[in-house]
């Protein structure tokens, strides 16, 4: 059974194996994550200018919102105080930053009304991230920027936690994405052509759960979750933001979510950076998840150009 859990006082360790078996965490905003989101705020208006960045799709042509984004999403993902604050997330909510290790947070952006729903507004389709070569014990944190409501938040369709779908995981390997479609998703403006793992039978989307949480509020859940971006009818873009973290020990233990469906290859385990001093794991603690020899010419690690 699913439980969602509100503003718990619960440590870490305790809190990481609720989530591994399905459990849900939503926090009440706090001083970091406040201040991630008035620092989102702050550059999307800087680059959405003179419009309101919520409203910004309804003034701007789809490559002109487009070409906003190719620079105002790296720009946020890269900077110092990006990272910053995040530590000092972590830290609030009872992380052991010499042991927790976290992704560069993305800024996300689902526009209403079917404006633009692929490439860097992609619309995620029901989804466990674990098709996407993350690991077992893969931890999601998402915020929101701005207000949202049900009708552009995020689903979570807890019937599929322990009930296995076919899906196309066995032909995703995370260091060919890495190569040949990462720094294409600019380009993906009116659909998107990269092929990403997908339901392969039909799903059943409800029950379905939407959390709805105030600005920089924080929803903690698996990676092996299903969820999905829902249809936005808001009118108006949702922004979000959402990284992801893993625990030394559990890397090393291989702990975390049962696998019931899952085929990729590869590991996102390279990204991912110590909260006290950005160092990344140690090679050797990674090398054990790759199940099969990367492909030749294969890019670990993506660099994207920080503009």
């Amino acid at each position: 059974m699913n439980a969602v859990f509100f503003d718990p006082p619960t440590p870490d360790e305790q809190r990481r194996n609720a989530l591994y078996s399905g459990q849900l965490f939503v926090y009440s905003p706090s001083p970091g994550s406040r201040a991630l989101c008035e620092f989102a705020q702050e550059l999307s208006k800087e680059a959405f200018a003179p419009y309101e960045p919520a409203k910004a799709q309804f003034e701007m042509p789809q490559e002109k919102y487009v070409a906003v984004l190719e620079v105002l999403k790296p720009k946020f993902i890269h900077h110092p105080t990006s990272k910053k604050l995040i530590q000092e997330l972590l830290g609030e909510l009872g992380c052991d930053l010499s042991k927790t290790y976290f992704d560069v947070p993305r800024l996300r952006t689902a526009t209403s009304d079917n404006y633009l729903t692929s490439g860097l507004a992609y619309a995620f389709h029901p989804h466990r991230d674990t098709w996407y070569s993350a690991p077992q014990c893969q931890i999601n944190w998402w915020i929101p920027v701005y207000d949202i409501v049900p009708e552009n938040c995020m689903a979570f369709h807890p019937r599929y936690w322990s009930q296995p779908i076919k899906n196309g995981s066995r032909e995703y390997n995370y260091y060919l994405w890495n190569k040949e479609s990462r720094a294409s998703a600019a380009k993906q403006i009116k659909t998107d052509t990269r092929k990403q793992p997908h339901a392969e039978e039909p799903m059943e989307l409800d029950p379905q759960l939407r959390l709805v949480c105030k600005v920089g509020g924080i929803i903690l859940f698996s990676g092996a979750h299903m969820h999905s971006t829902v249809p936005n009818s808001s009118g108006y873009t949702r922004f979000s933001i959402d990284f992801r973290t893993v625990h030394l020990g559990d890397v090393v233990a291989h702990a975390g979510a049962p696998n019931i469906d899952s085929a990729c290859t590869g590991t996102t385990l390279r990204d991912y950076l110590r909260g006290s001093d950005l160092s990344r794991l140690p090679d050797e603690m990674v090398a054990p998840y790759d199940t099969e020899p990367p492909p030749e010419d294969a890019v670990l690690v993506y660099e994207a150009n920080k503009k």
